[in-house]
């Protein structure tokens, strides 16, 4: 009888302290970035790399790494947006590493947005989804002078960022 009462007890005990794991799989998608394509100003239908573009955020010290590095040659990026408040800023440096001053460029555009929670899973969290202003999406400028943006021309692709298999603005330069 006592070896019967151990038995039923050691299952109690082993059962009883299972329970579902909160470990966030890594294939959950997440709060998504921006995705920037790059395009040839005089073909635009043709994708052009950028040339040491560096990213910074506003009131950021360092950039935006791109593969491990603050500058990228390539011609699509994605970055992210703030998930508390309307707007994110960013300086885009173009040809940032030149050793010749008046080839690095850089353009200021400022990202305008409404934002939704989304919630994921216990183990997840929530994610945010953003929509970028009808109206309003963005604006560009050039700190020195705004004759000289080296980002000619700024096409809205997709309004809602739900995710990162799109490109959700153009940039022709």
């Amino acid at each position: 009888m006592k070896k019967i009462i151990l038995l039923v007890l050691v299952f109690a005990f082993t059962f009883s302290s299972c329970e579902k794991d909160d470990i966030c799989d890594a294939n959950t998608p997440t709060t998504p970035r921006l995705v920037i394509s790059f395009y040839d100003f005089l073909n635009p239908s043709v994708l052009k790399n950028v040339n040491n573009l560096k990213v910074v955020g506003e009131g950021m010290p360092n950039g935006i790494l791109f593969g491990g590095l603050q500058t990228t040659s390539a011609n699509t990026i994605s970055i992210p947006l703030k998930t508390v408040g309307t707007n994110t800023t960013y300086r885009f440096t173009l040809n940032f590493a030149d050793s010749n001053p008046a080839n690095v460029d850089e353009d200021i555009i400022r990202f305008d947005y409404s934002t939704k929670e989304i919630f994921v899973s216990r183990a997840c969290g929530y994610k945010t989804n953003f929509t970028l202003d009808p109206t309003n999406p963005y604006t560009h400028t050039d700190p020195v002078d705004p004759s000289k943006r080296w980002m000619k021309f700024i096409s809205v692709e997709k309004n809602n960022i739900e995710n990162e298999n799109e490109t959700h603005i153009k940039i022709f330069f």
